[in-house]
């Protein structure tokens, strides 16, 4: 499925990670430090310019002390049709 990155379902998931960061008390640049990145990685994700792939995404998740079912309850995304 091409264009996911602009989809409503992809903008939530990235508005998630960034409100756990937040909630964490974490920086872009502590969150790319505990993930190993450089500091732009977070802020490239966060302003949609990267598109995190679902090991990052998972990796993340578990970075900000949460999970993929913690986060599936929260966001209740509604996925885009299959083309």
């Amino acid at each position: 499925m091409a264009g996911t990155l602009h989809t409503e379902a992809y903008r939530s998931a990235v508005r998630f990670l960034a409100e756990l960061r937040a909630r964490e008390g974490l920086s872009q640049a502590d969150l790319a430090t505990r993930l190993s990145k450089p500091p732009s990685f977070v802020g490239k994700y966060e302003t949609y310019e990267r598109r995190l792939d679902i090991i990052e995404f998972l990796v993340v998740l578990k970075t900000l002390n949460s999970s993929f079912s913690e986060f599936e309850e929260a966001t209740a995304i509604k996925l885009p049709e299959v083309l």
